[in-house]
């Protein structure tokens, strides 16, 4: 085992060097690199941004729920405790009395709601739940509507299909889109460690008379491919977040005329991490590609 770990250790920082040794060229090369994982990884954050404005946007993604005019402190509670039992996420009560003095705040209705003799408003609770598919919002509509006292429940559910059907149809289109420069990130990797092969034919050439193993002669070229994909992921990690930080008090200004606090959320670690190893994946698949053809044709 410690024969295979210094066998491994010494692959990696061989290929460490050859990186190290041409600076420029593993500088053009980590661009591009980025710049292709960049585009698909954009597109994911971008739409996960997306769909946080959707859920925090008035009204979408909830359930308001009407009791009955004159419903009783009873009822109030039957209803909370079915909520609890319920509903899988958050909700919350909304007395007749505030939504009175909500309407009373807007511009124009104080003189109107003084005029009336009694609150005409009832009493109300707003249901976000944890599930946001349009199917179980429609489920748990339908399940409300049907409780004892409950008068009215409102669910923009046309709109909810509408915003689901976009995102649906833009996570297909990144997919594509990541596919694509999957392949070509791939091919970069290809060519790039065809290239130190051919430059290094002679020696590894060499190594083969003396009786090193094709394993020992790939093995560096196999963590030279993944160290260049995760430095390319990490470099679109990068280049992501200079493009939020470049966008981020635009679109809160914008967000604020609108009465929103929205604001964009980048890659977390996690995420990160998760395109560096996808970056390293399809470097170590370029190069096995790259090494095993090079020495298929030294044979």
């Amino acid at each position: 085992m410690n024969t295979w770990l210094r066998q491994h250790l010494a692959a990696f920082r061989r290929a460490l060097r050859r990186l190290w040794a041409a600076p420029l060229n593993t500088l053009l090369s980590l661009l591009v690199i980025g710049i292709a994982m960049t585009l698909p990884a954009a597109g994911y954050v971008l739409l996960d941004n997306i769909k946080a404005l959707g859920k925090s946007a008035s009204g979408v993604q909830q359930i308001s729920l009407f009791l009955e005019a004159g419903a009783n402190r009873d009822l109030v509670r039957s209803t909370q405790d079915r909520l609890d039992a319920a509903v899988p996420g958050q909700w919350r009560f909304v007395p007749r009395e505030e939504a009175l003095d909500r309407l009373k705040s807007s511009e124009g209705m104080a003189e109107i709601v003084a005029s009336l003799p009694r609150n005409p408003l009832p009493d109300a609770f707003i249901v976000e739940p944890r599930d946001g598919s349009p199917e179980a919002l429609e489920t748990l509509r339908e399940t409300v509507a049907a409780w004892p006292g409950v008068a009215h429940v409102q669910l923009d559910s046309a709109w909810i299909k509408r915003f689901d059907a976009f995102l649906k149809l833009g996570r297909l289109a990144v997919s594509l889109l990541a596919a694509v420069f999957a392949v070509g990130l791939t091919a970069v990797t290809f060519n790039t460690i065809r290239l130190q092969v051919l430059a290094q034919a002679d020696e590894i050439q060499v190594a083969r008379l003396i009786g090193a193993t094709d394993a020992f002669i790939r093995r560096p070229f196999y963590y030279s491919g993944a160290l260049q994909g995760a430095l390319g992921g990490l470099a679109a990690g990068l280049l992501i977040s200079l493009g939020l930080s470049a966008l981020e008090e635009p679109v809160s200004r914008l967000a604020t005329l609108y009465g929103s606090s929205f604001t964009l959320h980048g890659l977390p670690p996690l995420q990160l991490a998760l395109l560096a190893s996808v970056g390293a994946a399809l470097g170590w698949l370029g190069a096995q590609l790259s090494v095993s053809l090079a020495i298929r044709q030294m044979d």
